[in-house]
């Protein structure tokens, strides 16, 4: 009864122990940790950048790169224009933004104006709203020449677009480095703001970043001497590169590529298994694959180039066919040089160089008194939820209070070990975690207490309580777990990090509740040997109330759908009160006069004048600030007017350094990776409860989830509350609470429809509900003193974040009862599928028969 082996239990105290070891870093400084001896533990959860700042670079695109590049484009598609056109000409060239070229046969000059006229078509460049843009201007000169020049409207067309794509470039490079969430946000019309939280070898990010990483493979031209090309003449369709290892190395290339980096899929650090050293090994796609094998087929004895940005990383010769579509790229790599190269080739080819224009260290995004109120609130939160379970299952909440504090320790511990980055939307996995921890302590008590009241002695119904509860909480649990692990695939951003320490959570939840949680009641049993439940368990305030929710479950069903099509119509009519992460904004630098820049005051202060967001982080040294305001409505005379208030209100503590624009930080690629990432979450999750349930509880628990997520933005919409980066962490964090709500009240109903197989469908969900109710209003309860404390403890800047989340826990479960439920009955589940698996028999409950 209740026993454990000695084994189990050394491994059980052995895990937590090494846990809490593991996490113990986090308490102390660094300068602190440096005085410990050499055997103790050093690794530190990694901060996010709005908790505790980091490197920020900014990075100017070359303008003149792309004037290069188009230049040599157009020149190339005269040469094929004309030749196509069989028109002879001559004197093709480029310099600057104009390219000329003679037509030899002058009757010939009309036609070949018409071959080239498609170059001067005009370009599309607004979409679905129209515009366009002529990037070439065609003029004819006297005997034979035409002019093309480059227009400076498609020259910034051409630069606002590679800007763009540089931005994806650059995240990807930074996101490669590992989980960290860099701040990347356009400013002006060729710039780019990088911020990287912590970063320990920014030269490292720089050389990343300056890097274009354009890759080419090339035939070596045979045909002359290298020496001779270099003292004559190279050959028109050849030219002279040299070695990225030896400088005084030079190399005859043909220019034509075989074939260029785009074909990539991708490129990982390896070892060459002949001589072990430091390679890059490459894989193409089946259009790269199918050119280098006829490539590689043709030129079987010669060399060909591997040519990344105008240098030759190596010149092997073809030995034989590379059918295979994939290769490795061989040179003096050090370990850490090849794991650089191969993240440059898998996060892709910038289209022009980025050189870095300024370098300073930055505050925390969400500033340091904000930092200070929100750990304060986490420290009243904490011990609102501890005296909570205390207050409700004493001695059993005593329990759930270790097993908690266990469980954020190894949650502390491996973040710490693989170098995760902890951000505010990774704090909002560790509350829905608590949450969860919290829920699954309660389940199994709760399932314990009922057990013992149905007449089984204290022994049996710990041992039964744990059984049936163990069932439930891994369904709920690895429904959650389903949804952060696609999450994490197909997120990216705060999405990830939220996704990361959700999944490290759920694992460390379920050992908690079942290892942990059952030794500490194998030992209190065989410690006391007590005979009931203990007094101190104050939770039947809702046994035998059979309310019945069903009863009502029209108005309410009709409600919510009423609700939740307002809300649409609000979010597509009126829409939200989009932040700076997504509208952009303007971006002010000032410097305090008296030395010191108080950011909460210049928070404070600015969020009077009725601006919208207003985020205010140090910037370089203390006496400097960098403050964002989000873009206002109304267009440039309104920005102008935001700026004169700023002004207004600052100018007397502050000299203005420079005001500039800036993009949003949140990319399209974000927000489209974010919500591609939940419908394959909400499809697996309907998969799983498919198989496990019925498709009627799948559909309920997705139609349920989908209510709150559109109630949510409904709320946004009403309220004007901005939607920033933390609001995404919010909604995913209230599908997570919901999922685990509903799960739990479905698997009652799953458990109840195999034992009362005659009872009427609206009397078995309502008898379900009720005997869950208490769980459910404890696990919320506790949820909403967490969060209640740091609503109106932590701040401002946490404010909407922590309503939103509030908000969401209502809404959660609310629909776990009125619209989970009354699905069930619309999509007319059949008791008869399920199976009898209780020994108990069909006994129905009396009030259930009455």
């Amino acid at each position: 009864m209740l026993y454990i082996s000695r084994w189990k239990t050394l491994f059980i105290w052995l895990t937590v122990a090494l846990g809490v070891f593991v996490a113990l870093p986090n308490a102390f400084t660094d300068e602190e940790l440096e005085a410990f001896p050499s055997w103790f533990p050093t690794s530190k959860v990694t901060l996010g950048l709005d908790l505790q700042g980091g490197s920020h670079i900014m990075l100017r695109l070359e303008r003149q790169d792309i004037v290069k590049e188009r230049l040599e484009t157009i020149v190339g598609d005269v040469r094929t224009q004309l030749r196509e056109a069989g028109i002879r000409y001559t004197g093709l060239s480029g310099v600057g933004q104009q390219i000329q070229v003679r037509i030899t046969d002058a009757d010939k000059v009309p036609e070949a104006i018409e071959a080239l006229r498609s170059l001067t078509d005009p370009v599309s460049v607004g979409g679905l709203t129209g515009g366009s843009v002529t990037e070439v201007a065609l003029e004819q000169a006297e005997g034979g020449m035409l002019r093309l020049t480059l227009t400076n409207d498609g020259i910034d067309y051409r630069v606002s677009s590679a800007l763009t794509q540089s931005m994806e470039v650059v995240r990807r490079r930074v996101d490669e480095l590992g989980t960290t969430e860099p701040l990347i946000q356009r400013q002006g019309d060729d710039r780019i703001i990088v911020q990287v939280p912590g970063l320990t070898d920014p030269q490292r990010l720089k050389a990343l970043l300056n890097q274009t990483a354009k890759l080419s493979f090339h035939m070596v031209d045979t045909s002359m001497p290298v020496m001779e090309a270099i003292n004559t003449r190279p050959p028109a369709q050849s030219e002279v590169l040299y070695s990225a290892d030896d400088p005084a190395v030079p190399y005859l290339i043909e220019r034509r590529a075989l074939i260029s980096g785009e074909n990539l899929v991708d490129a990982q650090a390896a070892f060459d298994q002949r001589t072990n050293e430091p390679v890059v090994s490459f894989r193409f796609d089946s259009r790269g694959a199918q050119r280098f094998a006829q490539a590689t087929q043709e030129n079987v004895g010669n060399p060909f180039a591997i040519v990344l940005d105008q240098q030759v990383i190596s010149a092997p010769v073809i030995r034989e066919p590379i059918l295979g579509g994939s290769g490795q790229i061989s040179g003096s790599f050090s370990v850490e040089g090849a794991n650089d190269l191969a993240v440059l080739l898998r996060a892709g080819a910038l289209p022009a160089t980025l050189t870095v224009v300024e370098e300073r260290t930055v505050g925390p995004g969400l500033g340091q008194d904000s930092i200070n109120a929100g750990v304060t609130a986490s420290i009243i939160g904490g011990i609102a939820v501890v005296v909570f379970m205390l207050a409700f299952y004493g001695t059993f909440g005593v329990m759930a209070n270790i097993a908690l504090a266990a469980n954020i320790a190894m949650i502390l511990a491996a973040l710490s070990l693989i170098g995760s980055t902890l951000t505010l939307p990774g704090i909002a996995g560790i509350v829905l975690t608590m949450g969860m921890a919290v829920d699954s302590n309660v389940l199994i008590y709760e399932r314990i207490r009922e057990e013992a009241r149905n007449g089984r002695p204290l022994v049996q119904a710990i041992e039964v309580g744990f059984k049936k509860a163990f069932a439930t909480i891994v369904d709920a649990n690895l429904t959650t777990l389903i949804a952060a692990v696609v999450l994490f695939f197909l997120g990216s951003g705060p999405v990830r990090g939220f996704a990361v320490t959700l999944s490290i959570g759920i694992v460390t939840t379920v050992f908690t509740a079942f290892t942990l949680t059952f030794w500490l009641m194998a030992f209190w049993y065989r410690w006391k040997r007590p005979k009931q439940i203990p007094k101190s368990v104050r939770t039947g305030f809702f046994d035998n109330r059979n309310i019945r929710f069903m009863a009502a479950r029209k108005f309410n069903f009709g409600l919510a759908m009423l609700i939740s099509v307002a809300s649409l119509v609000g979010f597509a009519t009126v829409g939200m009160n989009l932040g700076i992460d997504f509208k952009g904004g303007s971006i002010i630098e000032v410097q305090a006069r008296d030395g010191t820049a108080d950011l909460s005051d210049i928070r404070e202060r600015l969020s009077q004048l009725n601006l919208g967001e207003v985020q205010a982080q140090g910037f370089g040294d203390d006496a400097s600030a960098l403050i964002r305001l989000q873009a206002q409505d109304g267009g440039e005379n309104a920005e102008q007017s935001a700026l004169t208030k700023v002004r207004g209100e600052l100018e007397a503590e502050y000299d203005f350094r420079r005001v500039e624009v800036v993009g949003p930080s949140v990319s399209s690629d974000l927000t489209y990776s974010a919500t591609v990432g939940v419908a394959a979450a909400l499809f697996g999750i309907l998969i799983y409860i498919w198989f496990r349930f019925e498709w009627q509880f799948a559909l309920g628990a997705i139609i349920a989830t989908l209510h709150d997520v559109v109630f949510t933005l409904g709320l946004f919409v009403l309220t004007g509350i901005e939607f920033n980066l933390t609001s995404i962490a919010a909604i995913l964090t209230i599908i997570g609470y919901s999922l685990n709500d509903t799960v739990v009240v479905y698997d009652r109903m799953r458990e109840n429809l195999r034992r009362y197989k005659k009872m009427p469908l609206e009397v078995l969900i309502d008898e379900s509900i009720n005997q869950t109710l208490s769980r459910t209003v404890l696990t919320a309860g506790s949820t909403i003193l967490a969060l209640g404390a740091l609503y109106l403890f932590g701040g401002e800047v946490i404010a909407s974040f922590t309503f939103a989340m509030l908000a969401g826990v209502l809404i959660g479960t609310f629909s776990s009862i009125y619209i989970a439920g009354p699905v069930l009955i619309a999509f007319k589940l059949r008791p008869e599928s399920f199976q009898q698996d209780d020994s108990e028999g069909e006994k129905m409950p009396a009030k259930a028969g009455a």
